[in-house]
């Protein structure tokens, strides 16, 4: 059997149909798509896409998925100007929560955004009153610009009655009753 020098119309069609619809269509469904026959559409769609049978086919596939892959690449300005046009279009909408998101999106990618989280362990309580003092300076330095109207002795008098309250509480639930029994 000597291979093909050229593709046919539906050779041609089943590589587009596969590679247009590509996770939405079964090959055996662009199969029937391209003109093929039901009764042996799957069988078809397989060897369509055999290297060994029709080289030309799976080449042309090749090629086609490259087009699409450099037509469709996600590059820094596309993925920039992609979320700008969707703002904008949401803008005029008037919907502004997606269009909101759609710039925090652009603004995340442009590298303006760090998401940071803090993971903390440890209990106040179990603080000695100079290192408690410590701590709540150092959190007062790395929060002070967000603080307004709020003096430091404010926040560290809080802290100590709050932690006087919970040692309080502590030794409420670790002290038992004594009971006296008497031996003859």
């Amino acid at each position: 059997m000597s291979l093909p020098k050229k593709l046919t119309e539906m050779q041609i069609k089943f590589a587009q149909e596969l590679v247009t619809n590509e996770g939405r269509k079964t090959a055996t469904e662009c199969c029937l798509d391209a003109g093929y026959a039901k009764d042996r559409a799957a069988i078809t769609a397989s060897e369509l896409q055999s290297p060994k049978r029709y080289p030309l086919v799976v080449q042309y596939i090749g090629k086609i998925r490259a087009e699409y892959q450099k037509k469709y690449e996600v590059t820094y300005e596309r993925h920039i100007s992609e979320l700008a046009k969707l703002r904008e279009d949401s803008r005029k909408k008037g919907a502004w929560s997606a269009a909101i998101n759609a710039e925090v999106a652009r603004g995340k990618a442009a590298g303006l955004y760090v998401e940071q989280k803090i993971i903390r362990t440890g209990k106040l309580d179990d603080l000695s009153e100079d290192e408690l003092d410590k701590r709540i300076a150092e959190t007062l330095d790395e929060y002070s610009p967000i603080l307004e109207g709020v003096t430091a002795e404010e926040i560290k008098s809080n802290v100590k009655e709050k932690q006087k309250e919970i040692r309080l509480d502590n030794k409420k639930d670790t002290v038992k009753p004594r009971v006296m029994v008497k031996i003859n």
